[in-house]
């Protein structure tokens, strides 16, 4: 029986694997040093073959942004890795019922953990990672470097400590870093994208060349959609150095943009009050429009049946040939001014516009909020003063406006989730809209500073703050107008990245001695429940996370039903043949069951053979 392989998905081996689709002759097999496992590797001379026009190596100059620790930043993101989310029913809301999901741990982990399920799957990316402020991160994934260290690795000194360059760029340590800490993020949050999907990340004036740079390269160049600025603030700090800084800046890039588009937004008070009906005309309200354009090649006068010839101004060209210009003369759709002797203009009507506007790539506070606005949104739930400079919620809600529609149930991520600002926005507009959107949060553990009025508070951690927003911003919102169609899930289930739920023998069972063996008879760590190991099993064959589970207890044995037939599951020792064929007969898509398990080697040699016979179309593993 195939043993499921319970540890993240190694992108290195699977970049491979699209390599060899295309030169299957430049891929080959090799055996690991570490794990003497068969494993894919490429044939570099005979790839070079392949390509050997088109190979740019050594020193020869390219367009590319480069810093120390970007080819560790690279091997980090493709690396697998042993974790588990562990499920937690105490800090979750609805468990049982929920399509929201809070993941708590390094964001790194929970995205390479969620590859495999949700894979192409996720609407919307927003993201506000930490901002560059020349100090250290909390993200520094074991490769952030010290001061004499970057020296040597970015060619400024020496391995024995002489000076290289006259003038050394000490500065360039911190951006290293911060590059190090977003880039291999970048790259698994592309892979989660559908095709149609788009990541909008909000950054200040310090890196956000560079986070263009690396958005180049990782989205491609010709996938950006706008370099959107937000007025943050409403104020002008006149103790200011240089310039009141009243900007941020929201990247957005799609994953893929040829073939996928945005919404319109909706016009506003403004916008419709330039439309108005002073002639009564039956189609309704218009708006007067020019007549003549920038470019064109007609510049000849026209006579309107009221007498009045018109020419386009200097420089300027017609927007209608004759015949339009006389359908619309006849059909009342020309305006010479109240008094009939002003310059003619179109009457361009309500009723025959997009039923939106385009939106802008300037975001004034007026309509999307600002930092003041978000202090006050935490202030109403009871949580003022925990966050510097948190986002407000109509900023987000103007994301999920452009790129999700109500009438799908859109997944929403946010692996830097901070306050969850993200999670109260999806809700508040999908009470707006009655959607059916859905969130994933990712936060870190990071424990409160003990100073701060989150700690006084009683929160010990940015996460425990995080989902505490949500729950009360939940229960406020069910507690005003909702729209009817709503399904008013406000819950979370909440899943926490740990070790493995198994033993370092499951994974290099050939590093056992004999005197381990007696502690080894079981491959599960002590302490893990059986539901730890269900959580583990669906990440591992990719099933979504937020599918309801079902416990039954069949011939004296806890069996688990995921969304009744997707997976069927059971970790109890002394499973007999007359409970798998039981099991067989709920023609389950997958079935899982601990690989020590069985009553006796008889039984489990036969499983595989029981589902062959009962349900064929099964897939059967052990742990």
């Amino acid at each position: 029986m195939e043993k499921l392989k319970m540890h993240s998905p190694d992108l290195s081996q699977e970049n491979i694997a699209k390599i060899r689709e295309l030169f299957p002759g430049c891929v080959t097999e090799a055996r690991d040093e570490k794990t003497g496992k068969l494993r894919l590797a490429v044939d570099f001379d005979q790839l070079r073959q392949e390509l050997s026009d088109h190979i740019v190596e050594g020193p020869q100059e390219r367009y590319r942004l480069d810093w120390p620790g970007k080819r560790e930043a690279l091997a980090l993101a493709n690396a697998p890795i042993a974790k588990a989310l562990r499920p937690c029913h105490e800090e979750s809301v609805d468990f049982n019922n929920t399509q929201n999901l809070f993941i708590e741990g390094d964001n790194l982990e929970a995205l390479k953990l969620i590859q495999e399920t949700y894979l192409g799957q996720i609407k919307i990316i927003f993201i506000d990672p930490p901002y560059n402020t020349g100090g250290d991160f909390i993200y520094n994934d074991d490769f952030s470097e010290g001061y004499e260290d970057f020296l040597v690795s970015s060619n400024q000194r020496n391995s024995i400590g002489e000076r290289l360059v006259a003038n050394q760029e000490t500065n360039g340590r911190f951006h290293s870093d911060w590059l190090s800490m977003v880039y291999p993020r970048l790259r698994l949050a592309r892979q989660l994208l559908r095709d149609d999907g788009v990541i909008f990340i909000s950054i200040d004036d310090g890196e956000a060349g560079n986070l263009r740079k690396v958005c180049d390269e990782v989205f491609g160049e010709e996938n950006l959609i706008a370099n959107v600025v937000w007025q943050k603030k409403y104020t002008r700090a006149n103790d200011a150095r240089w310039f009141s800084d009243n900007h941020d800046h929201i990247l957005c890039y799609a994953k893929q943009k040829i073939g996928m588009t945005l919404n319109l937004l909706p016009r506003n008070e403004s916008q419709l009050s330039a439309y108005s009906n002073p002639d009564n005309h039956p189609k309704g309200p218009w708006k007067a429009t020019p007549l003549h354009a920038k470019s064109g090649t007609n510049t000849s006068p026209f006579k309107f049946k009221n007498g009045v010839t018109w020419a386009p101004p200097a420089g300027t060209f017609r927007r209608f040939n004759d015949a339009s210009m006389r359908e619309m003369d006849e059909n009342n759709e020309v305006w010479f001014g109240a008094d009939g002797t002003q310059t003619p203009s179109r009457k361009s009507f309500l009723s025959e516009v997009k039923d939106g506007v385009s939106p802008v790539t300037i975001w004034p506070y007026d309509e999307v909020g600002h930092n003041h606005e978000a202090n006050n949104e935490l202030k109403s739930l009871g949580l003022g003063g925990l966050f510097n400079n948190p986002k407000p919620s109509r900023l987000i809600q103007r994301m999920l406006e452009l790129a999700t529609s109500p009438n799908r149930a859109d997944i929403i991520l946010d692996f830097f989730a901070g306050s969850s600002t993200t999670a109260h926005s999806v809700m508040l507009q999908n009470a707006a809209d009655g959607g059916s959107r859905r969130f994933i949060m990712v936060q870190l553990d990071e424990a409160t500073n003990e100073k701060s009025e989150a700690f006084r508070a009683g929160f010990k951690t940015i996460s425990a703050v995080s989902r505490e927003r949500i729950r009360r911003a939940g229960k406020k919102i069910l507690e005003g107008d909702c729209h009817p169609d709503w399904n008013r899930d406000v819950g979370f289930r909440v899943l926490k990245v740990d070790t493995s739920n198994m033993k370092d023998v499951y994974y290099r069972p050939d590093e056992v001695k004999q005197s381990d063996l007696l502690d080894m008879v079981d491959n599960v760590k002590e302490g893990r429940t059986a539901e730890d190991l269900l959580f583990q099993v669906l990440i591992d064959w990719g099933v979504d996370l937020t599918l309801p589970i079902r416990r039954e207890t069949v011939q004296g044995k806890t069996v688990f039903f995921v969304d009744d037939n997707a997976l069927v599951a059971c970790f109890d020792r002394g499973i007999t043949e007359d409970l798998v064929k039981e099991l067989a007969g709920h023609e389950p898509l997958r079935v899982v069951f601990r690989d020590n398990g069985f009553v006796t080697d008889a039984v489990k040699i036969n499983v595989e053979q029981i589902f062959r016979q009962l349900s064929p179309t099964t897939e059967v593993k052990a742990i």
